[in-house]
C-alpha cells in the first residue's frame, strides 16, 4: 500500500488520517449504542408512566370521558402557559388542538414550544388539548369518541361565554376527519376549522405516486384489521399502523434515521430521543373502532358521501352542514395525505363555486411545497409561517365571503403598500379559486373506480371472514396471548432488547460516560469520512430505487385486478368509464332556490350596518384577492370606540354574508337600495370615503373600482370626488373636505368602521376574477413608495388590543 522507504522512514502520509477515522468509529459506535441504549430506558420509564402525552407544556385535565355516560378514553386538558408566554385572554378565541388516534398516543401537536399550540399560547389565546389514552373503554366506539369530543367542546364554550367567536378547532391527521363528523351534526359547537395533513378523499392520489391508497385492495379489503383485532383479544394493536408508515420510506426507516444519529452523535441524540418517545408510545384501539375506520372511511370511503350514520341511522353526517369556515392545510411533499386525500372532498360535495356560496360554506386551503407528514405538525417553519399566520387571520377568515380560496404566505416586499398594517414578516392573502381548480391538483379521477371494485370485494371477504374465520380466532385468543404478540411486535422488541431489561448491556453506559470525557471526532475533510458519506448517499439511493420499483409492482398489480371489467361485473360494480354520480342532492338545489326567494324583500330594507357593508362590497366587486391590511387597518380605526358600539364578530359575520347573497343576486338592485339603508348625507359620505381608503391600501385604485366608486357617489347623490381620509396613517383631509363630509358622531363613526372591516375583507370574492394558475399576484407598490405616517390620534395597536 506504501512503499518500502515510507515505512522505513516513517513517513506513512495517509497513516494519521486512518488513526483518527478509525478512533472516531469506535467512539462514534459506542456513543450510537449508548442512544439506543437510552431509547429503551426512556421507552421503559414511558410504559410504566402510563404513556402521558409527549407535551412540552403543563395542562390539568378537566374533563374526564370515561366518566361519561357513553364512555371513552379521552380526555380535556386546559394548557397551562410557560414562563415567557402572555397570560391567556378568557375573552380571546379559545384554540382546541385534536391530536391523531393512529397508533402513536398524543402530543405531537404539542410536542415543542414552535408548535400549533405554542403559537396559541404565544397570541395570547386559551388552549385545550383533546388526549387520548393508551386502553380504550371497552365496548368503546368510535361514535362513543365523537360524543365525547362534543361534550369537551361544549365545556369550552361554557369556559367562554365573553369570547367574540366559537372555539378555533385544529384536527390532525386521523383527528381531522373526526373534527370534520362532529363539525357536521353539531356546527353551533365550532367556529373556524382546521384540517392539518388529514384525509377526507381515501381513494384520490395521482397515477406513479401514493401507493399507500392501493394497501387495502392488495390486501384483500378490511378483513385484516379483523384478524388483528381477534389476534388481540379485541384490540387492535397501533403498531400496525406505525409500521406501515415506515414502510411507505424504506430509506428512512433501514438507514437514513439511524445513519443521522451516527453521523451526527454529539449534537442530534437529545432530539432522536424526544422524538423517540411519541414514535414509540404504541396506543391501542378496539377492534370495533378500527374496522369502522378501514370500512366506513379507508376503503369505504363514505364521509363525503354522505353515507355515516349513528348506530341506530337516525343522524346522518353531511359535510354541507358545517357552517364554520373550514381551513386546509396540505403539502406536496407529504406521502401519507397528499393534497388530493385532503381536498377532493370539496369537487365531491360541490359541482362549482356558485355551489359553496349557495351552501354558505366558507373553504380555504394552503400547499406547502415540500414538508412530509410529521412535519405539518412538527416542524418549526411550519408552526411559525403557516400555523401563525393561520391563527393570526382567524377573525377575517371568519367573516370571508362564503366561496373557495387559496391562502398564499410570503415574505413582504420592502416595497410593499400598507405596511403599517402587516404584524410580523409575512402577509397573508386570500386567493379566490374555483372547483375546477382543485381538480386540476389531480391526474383525472377515472382511477378512483377501482376502488369502488376495491370496497365491494372488501366486503365479500369481510362478510366469509365473519362468519368462517373470526369465531375460530376468536376461540384460540386470549389476553396473555395477546399480549405477547404486543411485546414481540419489531417496534417494540428492538427497544426492549437495548435497554436496562437486558442485563448483558450493563457496561455500555459507564463506558459511553467515559468516552465522551475523551471525544475526539474526525475531521469533516477526513478523506475516508468523505468516502462514508459518499457510501451511505449510495445506500440511500439503492434502498429509495428499491421503493420505487416496488410502489410501481403493485400498484401495477393492483390495476391489473380491479381495473379489469370481468371483475368489476363479477362482484356488480359499474364499470369505469362510466360517469361519476353527482353528490349534490336535490334538496339542496331546493334549499337555495327558497334562501333566494327570502332575501328578495332584503333589498329595500335593513340597518345603517347593511347599508355600508353593502357599499363596500358593490365597489370591491371583482377584486378576486383579499389580504389583511384592510382588516387591520379598520380595526384601528375601531379601537377607541369598540366600547362605544359593541357588535360582535359573530353578528358581523351574518350581516356580511347576508348582504353578500344580495349582492351577488342582483348587483343593480344592491346598488339602487343604498339610499335606502342610508338616508343621511353625512353617513353615506362617511361610508363613501371608508370604501375609497380601504381599495387604495394596497395601490393605486384600480379603474374598474374607481369607476364603481363613481357610480356609488352618483347613486347617493355625493360631491364629485371626495378626497377626505379617515383611515389611520392617511394624508389629513382640508377643512373645507372635514365640513362638506359632515364626520358623525363617535357612536356613528364606530357603527361604520365595525362593519367595514369585515366587508372590506369580504368584498373582493362578490364576483371573484378567473382563477390564476400561475405565480400569485404581487401586491402593488404607492406611487411614492412611502408610507405616510400615523396621525397620533390614532396610533396603531397590536392584534390584542383589537
Amino acid at each position: 500500500m506504501w512503499s518500502a522507504t515510507a515505512v522505513r522512514a516513517g513517513n506513512l502520509p495517509f497513516a494519521q488520517p486512518l488513526f483518527d477515522y478509525w478512533l472516531d468509529a469506535c467512539q462514534r459506535g459506542i456513543l450510537y449504542w449508548d442512544t439506543l441504549y437510552r431509547r429503551g430506558a426512556t421507552y421503559l420509564e414511558h410504559c410504566e408512566s402510563g404513556k402521558p402525552p409527549v407535551l412540552v407544556f403543563d395542562y390539568e385535565i378537566i374533563m374526564d370521558a370515561r366518566e361519561l355516560p357513553d364512555p371513552a378514553n379521552y380526555a380535556l386538558a386546559a394548557i397551562q402557559p410557560p414562563a415567557g408566554c402572555p397570560a391567556t385572554d378568557p375573552s380571546r378565541r379559545p384554540f382546541v388542538v385534536i391530536d391523531p388516534r393512529a397508533g402513536h398516543g398524543p402530543g405531537i401537536g404539542g410536542f415543542k414550544m414552535d408548535s400549533e399550540i405554542g403559537i396559541a399560547l404565544q397570541q395570547g389565546h386559551p388552549c385545550y388539548f383533546v388526549m387520548f389514552f393508551p386502553q380504550p373503554v371497552p365496548g368503546q366506539t368510535i361514535e362513543s369518541v365523537a360524543k365525547a369530543e362534543g361534550h369537551f367542546l361544549a365545556r369550552v364554550n361554557e369556559l367562554h361565554p365573553d369570547s367574540d367567536g366559537k372555539p378555533f378547532v385544529i384536527g390532525n391527521c386521523q383527528g381531522g376527519w373526526a373534527l370534520a363528523m362532529l363539525a357536521s351534526v353539531a356546527p353551533e359547537l365550532v367556529g373556524p376549522i382546521l384540517l392539518a395533513g388529514s384525509p377526507l378523499s381515501y381513494w384520490a392520489g395521482v397515477r406513479g405516486k401514493n401507493p399507500m391508497r392501493y394497501a387495502g385492495g392488495l390486501n384483500g379489503g378490511t378483513w385484516s384489521a379483523s384478524l388483528a383485532g381477534d389476534l388481540g383479544n379485541g384490540h387492535f394493536d397501533g403498531a400496525h399502523l406505525v409500521e406501515n408508515f415506515e414502510k411507505l420510506d424504506p430509506a428512512n426507516t433501514l438507514w437514513k434515521k439511524s445513519y443521522n444519529l451516527y453521523s451526527k452523535v454529539d449534537t442530534e441524540p437529545q432530539r432522536y430521543l424526544d422524538f423517540e418517545r411519541w414514535w414509540g408510545g404504541h396506543y391501542l384501539l378496539n377492534k370495533a373502532e378500527m374496522e369502522w375506520i378501514t370500512q366506513k372511511l379507508f376503503v369505504g370511503n363514505e364521509l363525503v358521501h354522505g353515507k355515516v350514520t349513528n348506530h341506530d341511522g337516525t343522524m346522518r353526517v353531511d359535510m354541507r352542514n358545517i357552517r364554520s369556515p373550514i381551513m386546509v392545510f396540505a403539502s406536496w411533499g407529504d406521502n401519507i395525505t397528499p393534497p388530493q386525500q385532503a381536498l377532493n372532498w370539496i369537487a365531491d360535495l360541490y359541482d362549482n363555486v356558485e355551489d359553496i356560496r349557495n351552501n354558505e360554506q366558507t373553504i380555504v386551503y394552503c400547499l406547502h411545497n415540500k414538508v412530509g407528514h410529521l412535519g405539518i405538525f412538527v416542524s418549526s417553519g411550519v408552526a411559525n409561517k403557516e400555523h401563525s399566520e393561520f391563527a393570526s387571520a382567524l377573525d377575517l377568515i371568519d367573516v370571508l365571503a362564503p366561496g373557495l380560496y387559496e391562502a398564499v404566505i410570503e415574505d413582504i416586499a420592502p416595497d410593499a403598500p400598507g405596511q403599517e398594517y402587516i404584524e410580523g414578516r409575512y402577509i397573508i392573502r386570500f386567493e379566490a379559486r374555483d372547483v375546477s381548480d382543485i381538480l386540476a391538483l389531480d391526474d383525472g379521477r377515472d382511477d378512483e373506480q377501482a376502488f369502488e371494485v376495491v370496497k365491494r370485494v372488501s366486503e365479500i371477504n369481510q362478510g366469509v371472514y365473519d362468519r368462517y374465520l373470526s369465531p375460530a380466532v376468536r376461540a384460540f385468543s386470549n389476553e396473555a396471548g395477546a399480549r405477547l404478540l404486543r411485546e414481540l411486535h419489531p417496534a417494540r422488541f428492538e427497544r426492549t432488547l437495548i435497554s436496562p431489561k437486558n442485563p448483558w448491556l450493563w457496561w455500555l453506559p459507564a463506558l459511553a460516560e467515559q468516552t465522551r470525557a475523551q471525544r475526539r471526532p474526525v475531521a469533516e475533510d477526513n478523506p475516508l469520512w468523505q468516502w462514508q458519506e459518499r457510501m451511505s448517499d449510495l445506500i440511500v439511493q439503492s434502498l429509495d430505487r428499491y421503493r420505487d420499483l416496488r410502489d410501481a409492482a403493485q400498484e401495477q398489480l393492483f390495476r391489473s385486478i380491479y381495473e379489469s371489467p370481468q371483475l368489476a361485473t363479477l362482484v356488480g360494480v359499474q364499470p369505469a368509464g362510466e360517469p361519476r354520480s353527482q353528490a349534490l342532492a336535490w334538496e339542496s338545489r331546493e334549499l337555495a332556490r327558497l334562501k333566494r326567494e327570502a332575501l328578495d324583500p332584503s333589498f329595500e330594507h335593513g340597518t345603517l350596518a347593511d347599508g355600508f357593508v353593502r357599499l363596500l362590497l358593490y365597489v370591491s366587486i371583482g377584486m378576486g384577492v383579499v389580504d389583511e391590511r384592510p382588516f387591520n387597518a379598520i380595526r384601528r380605526v375601531m379601537r377607541d370606540v369598540r366600547h362605544e358600539y359593541p357588535l360582535t364578530l359573530m353578528q358581523l359575520k351574518d350581516i356580511v354574508r347576508h348582504q353578500v347573497a344580495l349582492v351577488r343576486l342582483d348587483a343593480p338592485r344592491a346598488l339602487r337600495g343604498l339610499s335606502l339603508l342610508l338616508p343621511e348625507p353625512h353617513r353615506r359620505h362617511q361610508a363613501w370615503m371608508l370604501a375609497r381608503d380601504l381599495l387604495a391600501l394596497n395601490g393605486p385604485i384600480p379603474a374598474e373600482h374607481q369607476a364603481r366608486l363613481d357610480e356609488v357617489a352618483r347613486t347617493l347623490e355625493l360631491q364629485p370626488s371626495p378626497t377626505a381620509t379617515i383611515l389611520p396613517g392617511a394624508p389629513a383631509p382640508a377643512a373645507a373636505e372635514i365640513s362638506h363630509a359632515a364626520t358623525p358622531e363617535p357612536v356613528q363613526a364606530a357603527e361604520l368602521s365595525k362593519t367595514a372591516s369585515a366587508a372590506s375583507a369580504t368584498a373582493a370574492q362578490a364576483k371573484p376574477a378567473p382563477a390564476k394558475t400561475g405565480a400569485a399576484r404581487k401586491p402593488a407598490a404607492k406611487p411614492n413608495g412611502q408610507t405616510p405616517p400615523a396621525p397620533k390620534t390614532a396610533r396603531p395597536v397590536g392584534k390584542d388590543e383589537a
